[in-house]
C-alpha cells in the first residue's frame, strides 16, 4: 500500500481513531519535512489546542534530551538573551550565565505548564518558532503520538495535503 493510500484510509476512517500502529506506518514512510509540515499544521490549527499547550504535553512527555533540545530550538530562534525573559523568565532561571544552550538537567527543572508559557511568547516574538519545533518533533515521531486523536488527524490531513501538491 503506497503512503497516500495510508493516509487515505486513516483520515477515510472517521479520523476518530487514529492507532499508533497507523500513525508508526506513516511516520515511517513519509519524508520528515512532510511530518514536520504536518505537525506545524496541527499547531497552527483552530481544532487543536494552542501550540504552547501542545507544545507542553510533548515537553512533558519527553526525556530530558529531547526537552533540552527543544527549548535549546527557542534559544537558537530568538537568541539567549530574548529567550531567558521568556515565561516569566523560566528560563534565565535554569540557564547557566552567559549559556546559549540548555542542558537535559537544566530543562528537567521545568515544568510543562512554564514551557507552555515560554512557547506562546516565543511565538509572538518569532511566528516561525511554529516551524522550527514542528521540525524537532518529526525527528521525535513517537512522542507526536502523545498529542491524541484530532491533532494527529490534522496532521496526517496536513501531510497529504503537501503531498498531493507535489
Amino acid at each position: 500500500m503506497g503512503l497516500m493510500d495510508m493516509l487515505n484510509q486513516v483520515i477515510g476512517s472517521g479520523g476518530n481513531t487514529v492507532s499508533d500502529q497507523n500513525f508508526d506506518q506513516v511516520a515511517q514512510n513519509v519524508p520528515s519535512d512532510v511530518l514536520a509540515k504536518g505537525l506545524a499544521g496541527a499547531f497552527r490549527s483552530d481544532e487543536t489546542p494552542a501550540v504552547g499547550e501542545m507544545v507542553g504535553r510533548l515537553f512533558g512527555n519527553s526525556n530530558g534530551q529531547q526537552q533540552a533540545g527543544m527549548l535549546n530550538q527557542i534559544l537558537a530562534a530568538l537568541g539567549p538573551a530574548a529567550a531567558a525573559n521568556l515565561g516569566g523568565g523560566a528560563l534565565g532561571r535554569v540557564m547557566s550565565p552567559g549559556s546559549s544552550q540548555i542542558t537535559p538537567d537544566q530543562a528537567s527543572q521545568l515544568s510543562p505548564q512554564q514551557v507552555q508559557e515560554v512557547v506562546e511568547q516565543a511565538q509572538q516574538t518569532n511566528p516561525g518558532i511554529t516551524d522550527a519545533l514542528a521540525n524537532f518533533y518529526a525527528q521525535h515521531s513517537g512522542l507526536i503520538k502523545t498529542l491524541g486523536g484530532a491533532a494527529l488527524v490534522i496532521a496526517l490531513a496536513k501531510m497529504k495535503d503537501h503531498l498531493g501538491q507535489s
